[in-house]
Parts: structure tokens; sequence; C-alpha cells
């Protein structure tokens, strides 16, 4: 029965999901694949897991493989994959930055500013929703088509099966496209499947806090960094109501779990007169549903890396001290852990004021926090040791180019 209740709402799924985009999948002879998606545990991937780490449910109708994974990483990083071959996915998505990109928002190839601030890709295998506020974002095959061919905004502005014939122009693609897929052509579909699996294997899970609460390394914390998670998981920090678990969000899905339980949240960032009057693509959750109680509802992203993944929310509020002084770019002359702690400072300072009395927020979430400056300054040293500097610079997810 719960095989049978998966299938109807992934069916469901996807056709609001292709409704939702826009896209003529009319044209796209192979999404039909994906009616007959059902959830399972891949077989033949050696996911090499970090300790603690519960394995990724991945799409039955793409299971990863290692011939995929090193395909999808040659194609993340190809500019052949935008219109006029000036960017890649790598663009947005830079290793050194947990796969964010340090910017409040990226443009495209047009230089068009985008509405929502890039998200980090570290762990994004276990997220059940893929963007700051479309529900309909299941899986990053589907996701795929928004950045490759999305026109509100354009990213990399794909218009048509140009890039497919660059990619069998070049030599160095047809032997990969034949151990992934079985066949040395290339196609739009496997392209997606193929950055999908790259995608799912940035498994980011060696930072200071994963030594010391998975790998019983007890002198991995600090005393102030340990004093921090109290305050954290506490429930006057509320943190991690929206920040739990092991990958901390409250959208994780994996092999342990018997459901997917996604939430999206008002943080007090804004108020309502910072709302209303901006375009419907960038009031959150109200974009898709547009029920006027969704306002200002984002998904509360991953803290993953957050010692990187800087400005912090969807709009890229939280920035170092000198973000706003027009003459000097954001965070010159600062370390990235110094640039973070700026920002990290920021954003609970925002919380500890309860969200600035400022509303659409969730109020049974956002209340003041009543802490020091003390117990502030441990809380931003424990959030920095949620950062894997070896994910950094880890060489498997680098450019092969």
């Amino acid at each position: 029965m719960n095989r049978i209740y998966l299938f109807l709402i992934s069916i469901l799924q996807f056709h609001c999901v292709f409704l939702f985009d826009g896209l003529d999948t009319k044209k796209d002879n192979d999404s039909q694949i994906f009616l007959a998606l059902l959830w399972n545990q891949p077989e033949g991937y050696n996911w090499n897991l970090p300790p603690g780490f519960p394995t990724p449910v991945v799409p039955s109708v793409n299971p990863m493989s290692e011939a995929k994974v090193e395909l999808g990483r040659f194609l993340f990083y190809d500019r052949s994959l935008s219109r006029d071959q000036s960017m890649s996915c790598s663009s947005c998505h830079i290793q050194e930055f947990a796969f964010a990109d340090g910017k409040d928002f990226p443009s495209g190839i047009t230089g068009e500013v985008h509405p929502r601030n890039s998200q980090h890709l570290s762990n994004v295998a276990y997220h059940t929703r893929l963007t700051w506020n479309n529900p309909l974002m299941t899986n990053l095959e589907i996701q795929a088509r928004v950045p490759m061919f999305g026109a509100t905004p354009v990213e990399l502005g794909l218009q048509n099966n140009d890039f497919v014939n660059r990619l069998n122009a070049n030599p160095i693609y047809p032997p990969m496209f034949q151990r992934a897929f079985g066949d040395p052509s290339a196609n739009e579909q496997n392209v997606r499947f193929a950055l999908a699996s790259f995608q799912r294997s940035m498994i980011s899970g060696n930072s200071k806090f994963d030594q010391y609460n998975f790998r019983n390394n007890r002198s991995a914390l600090t005393e102030s960094e340990i004093r921090g998670m109290r305050i954290f998981n506490s429930e006057d920090g509320e943190c991690f109501h929206c920040h739990g678990g092991f990958n901390f969000t409250d959208t994780a899905f994996h092999g342990n779990s018997g459901s997917q339980e996604f939430f999206y949240h008002s943080n007090g960032i804004h108020s309502d007169t910072y709302y209303l009057p901006l375009s419907n693509d960038k009031k959150g959750l109200f974009d898709v549903t547009g029920n006027a109680s969704d306002i200002g509802k984002f998904r509360a992203p991953s803290l993953r890396n957050i010692g990187v993944t800087y400005p912090y929310m969807h709009d890229g509020s939280f920035m170092c001290d000198d973000a706003n002084n027009p003459s000097k770019p954001a965070g010159i002359g600062k370390t990235k852990k110094d640039c973070a702690r700026d920002a990290l400072t920021k954003v609970i300072n925002h919380y500890r004021l309860g969200g600035q009395s400022h509303s659409p927020k969730d109020t049974n979430l956002i209340k003041i926090l009543p802490i020091n400056d003390s117990q502030r300054d441990d809380m931003v040293n424990f959030l920095l040791s949620l950062t894997d500097e070896e994910f950094l610079t880890n060489p498997k997810f680098a450019s092969p180019f």
C-alpha cells in the first residue's frame, strides 16, 4: 500500500511540476518515464558515507553509478551548457563556497539579477525540496531544467538542443555517455540525469562537529563551541526546530525515513511593507500557492558549511560589516571566517530581537532569544564548526578541465 501511495503522489507531483514550469513537455519524449517513478534504494554504487549519515533516496529511473557521477562532473563545469558558452553550473555553484557563490543575488548569461540567493549544494541528495520556495521541485532531474531552460530569469539560457550537438561533437563525451548510459550520443534527459548524479555525490560530513558528534573525537570542539551547541539544541534557542537532524534542516529525506516532511517558514526578516510591493517572484511560498498566508515563507536551508555560504537568507540580507559601503566590495580585506562571523552575529542578533517585531513570521518559532553577547558568540562559534574544510577542496568535486 505504501508503494502504491508513493506512486500516485509521484504522478501528481510530476504533472504539477511540468505545468508550473511552463516548459513544453511534449517536446521531451523521455519525460513520461517520470510517471513511473518509484523512490527506491540505489544499488551498485558505493556512497562511502560519513559516520552517522543515512543512505540518500534516489529515483529508480536514475540509479547512481560512478560513470554517471564522473560524466556529471564534466558537464557541471562545462560552459557548453549555456547558450553563449559563457557560463556553466559551476558559475553560480563554486566549490570553495560549498557550491554557493558568496553573492547576495546571482545573475545569468544576460546579466539579469535573480530574485533569490544561490543555495549551496552540499548534501543536496537529502533535500526533499530543492529551492527556496517551490514545493514542486522535488528532485534534481526536474530541477535542472530551470537553470538550463528557464526564461524568468534567464540562467544558462538554453533554447534548443544546440548544446547537445556541441557535446556530441566533443570527442571526450561519447565514451563517457557510453559508459554512463550505454549510448554514446548525448541527449537532454541524460545530461540532466548525469548532473543530478554528480550533485547527489556531494556529501559533506567531516566538519569539527561531525568529528565530535559522529567520530567520538571529544577534543574536536572547543568549550565555547560546545556551549553554543547546547544553546542551539535547547528550548531557549529553538534553532533545532527548523535546523535539526544530521543535515541541520527540516527537509531531509533518506533511506531510513518513512515519509517526506517539509516546511516553509517566515522568520521575520522583513515586514509586510517590504513584501507587499514586491513582484511575485520574491514573496516566498506565495509565489507558487497564491495564498496570502504564505507571503514571506521560505525553506529553512541546511546549515552545513555555513562558514562559507554567506550572505545569509533568501535575499542575502546578512553580510559582512562593510557590505553596505558602496565604495567597497563586501568583505574586502577579511577572511571567509571573519566574514561569516560578522554575518552570523547579525543573524543571531536578529533572533535575539525575536525577528525584529516584523510580520509575517512564525510566532510559534520566532521568539525573543534570551541570550547575552557571550552566549551569542558561543553560538556563532558552534555554527562555524559545521564547515567541512575537506569538502571545500576535495578533488573529486573539482573541475576536471
